[in-house]
């Protein structure tokens, strides 16, 4: 893309992003202001000018790249091999095993410097 064209672009995503800023905050302004109306309207009326917000927000070269980094990760997740239930147990009593033992070290080392502690401070005060 050339120079120009690309500073162009980037100034229209700009007004893009800023327009979807603005109608963001209109929707949730507009939810307050009008808190005679019915909650479900309003909440309804929210909805649809959050939706025309990420519409606009899509359109952007951000948006854009956002969306194909999610369809991306999306795709990435399914190739994901997760474990079975069996291996998921088994590593989760391995674990508390683990947390158990050093739970039980940390607390006989605690006794151990505690207890010399105590006899090197009374050792000489009798």
């Amino acid at each position: 893309m050339s120079d120009s064209a690309e500073k162009e672009s980037s100034y229209l995503d700009s007004i893009k992003l800023f327009a979807a800023l603005l109608v963001m905050a209109a929707s949730v302004g507009g939810f307050y202001y009008f808190s005679d109306e019915s909650v479900l309207y309003r909440a309804l009326g929210m909805l649809f000018f959050l939706g025309l917000s990420l519409l606009l927000f899509f359109t952007t070269t951000v948006g854009r790249q956002l969306w194909q980094f999610a369809r991306a990760s999306r795709m990435e997740a399914r190739k994901v091999v997760w474990p079975s239930r069996n291996e998921t147990v088994q590593t989760t009593m391995i674990v508390l095993f683990v947390v158990f033992l050093v739970g039980l070290f940390l607390w006989l080392l605690d006794w151990l410097l505690s207890w010399v502690f105590q006899w090197l401070t009374t050792v000489g005060g009798g």
